[in-house]
C-alpha cells in the first residue's frame, strides 16, 4: 500500500518543543503572559500594524472587531458567497445578515462590483477575505468604502505571506484578523489574532477580549460592557513564537510547493491561484481549477486521489447553499468553479517524490479523460 500524503500538518521542530515546555513549568503566576506579549510584538512587527491582540481563534478575533465597529441586530455585512463558514458565522453572533455576493473568476476573491451594489443603508462592514493566499482587489474596495462611508474588513486567515509589494495582507483594512489553526502557514495549534492601525477600534476591541473590562478602570473584576473571552493561551503563543521565528522560512516552503505544482501542470487545461504583478501570494493552499471542457470533476478528482493515497480537499461550497442561509445560484462563479475544482496537498515537509505524486496523479486524469 502507498504510504499516504496528506493534504497538509504543521511544522513543528524542536524550538516550538522547547517553547512550549518552558511556558509549560515556567509561564504561571507573573509570567503567564510573557509568551503572549512576546507572539503579539514579533507578529505585529512581520505584519506592519501599530497593533495586534492574540485570541483563541480567527473567528474569535473577527466576532470581536464586528463587534467593536457597532454590528448588531438588523444590519447587514457584505461579503463574498465563496468562504469558509467561520467569516459568516460571527456576523449572525450579532444577529446582522450576510450578504452574499459572487467571486471573481479568476482571483476567486469577493467581486468589487457586485460589492457596492449591495450596498444599502443597512450595510455596517464589507469583508474581504483572501481566500487560499489569494488577494482581493483592496484599491478598489478601499475606494468603494471610502465613497460610502463604510469599513473593508481584511479576513485574512489564509493569508499569511501575501503581499502588495511591502504592504501585507491584513494591514490595509480597518481591521484584519488571521487564523492559526493547525492547517495554516504559521500555527499555534488553534488560535487567530485582530490586528489594526486604529487606536480607537483597538481599545474596543482590548476591552472586550477581556471580559468588557478596560485595561485603565482601577476597580478590579469591574466590567465596563459585556465581553467576550476569546484569549490566546501563553502555551500556544509559546508555540506561535517558534513560528514566527521561522515565518519567512514557512512561506518559502509554501511558495516552493506551489511553484513545482505550476512547474508540472503548466501544460493542461487547469487555473491556478493567480499572483498578479506587484504582488506576492503565500500559496496557503495551492488549488487546481478544471477547464469546463476537460469534464473533469471535483467528484473524479477524489476518486483518483483516494486511489492513490492522496488527501485532497474541496473548494469552498458556496455559502448561501449551506441550509442555514438562503440560496443565491444568481452567484454563478461561486455555484460553477467548486464542481471542477480541489485544494492539493501542501505541508512544508512534502518532498519531491510526494510533489510528484500529486502531479502525476492530475495528470492521469487528464491522459485518461
Amino acid at each position: 500500500m502507498k504510504p499516504r500524503i496528506f493534504y497538509t500538518k504543521p511544522s513543528i521542530t524542536e524550538r516550538e518543543v522547547a517553547y512550549a515546555t518552558d511556558a509549560a513549568r515556567h509561564g504561571w503566576g507573573s509570567a503567564c503572559y510573557d509568551y503572549i506579549h512576546k507572539f503579539e510584538a514579533l507578529f505585529r512587527e512581520h505584519i506592519g500594524t501599530e497593533f495586534a491582540i492574540p485570541t483563541s481563534s480567527c473567528t474569535g478575533a473577527l466576532h470581536m472587531g464586528l463587534a467593536a465597529l457597532g454590528v448588531g441586530p438588523g444590519d447587514e455585512v457584505i461579503l463574498s458567497d465563496t468562504n469558509w463558514i467561520a467569516t459568516a458565522a460571527p456576523i449572525t453572533y450579532l444577529g446582522a445578515k450576510p450578504v452574499f455576493v459572487d467571486m471573481l473568476a479568476d482571483t476567486w476573491c469577493i467581486d468589487p462590483e457586485l460589492a457596492e451594489r449591495a450596498i444599502t443603508p443597512k450595510t455596517k462592514a464589507i469583508i474581504a477575505t483572501h481566500i487560499y493566499g489569494n488577494l482581493c482587489d483592496m484599491g478598489r474596495l478601499l475606494a468603494i468604502g471610502e465613497r460610502h462611508g463604510i469599513p473593508i474588513v481584511e479576513d485574512s486567515a489564509e493569508a499569511i505571506g501575501s503581499a502588495w509589494g511591502s504592504r501585507r495582507a491584513g494591514s490595509r483594512g480597518k481591521f484584519g484578523t488571521f487564523s492559526f489553526h493547525g492547517t495554516k502557514t504559521v500555527t499555534t495549534g488553534e488560535g487567530g489574532i485582530f490586528v489594526t492601525n486604529d487606536a480607537d477600534l483597538y481599545e474596543k476591541v482590548l476591552t472586550l477580549s477581556n471580559h468588557g473590562r478596560a485595561r485603565n478602570q482601577p476597580k478590579q473584576f469591574w466590567a465596563d460592557v459585556v465581553g467576550f473571552k476569546y484569549k490566546m493561551s501563553n502555551i500556544d503563543a509559546a508555540i506561535g513564537c517558534g513560528q514566527m521565528e521561522r515565518i519567512e522560512e514557512l512561506i518559502a516552503g509554501k511558495r516552493r510547493i506551489f511553484t513545482h505544482y505550476a512547474e508540472a501542470l503548466t501544460d493542461l487545461p487547469l487555473t491556478m491561484n493567480p499572483e498578479p504583478d506587484g504582488t506576492t501570494n503565500g500559496f496557503w493552499m495551492p488549488t487546481i481549477v478544471c477547464a469546463k471542457e476537460t469534464g473533469i470533476t471535483r467528484e473524479k478528482m477524489q476518486e483518483a486521489f483516494r486511489a492513490d493515497s492522496i488527501d485532497a480537499r474541496v473548494f469552498f461550497h458556496p455559502l448561501s447553499s449551506l441550509p442555514m442561509f438562503e440560496s443565491r445560484p444568481e452567484n454563478k462563479n461561486a455555484y460553477d468553479i467548486p464542481g471542477r475544482a480541489l485544494n492539493l496537498p501542501t505541508f512544508h515537509d512534502m518532498t519531491e517524490a510526494d510533489l510528484e505524486a500529486v502531479a502525476g496523479t492530475i495528470r492521469g486524469l487528464f491522459q485518461g479523460n
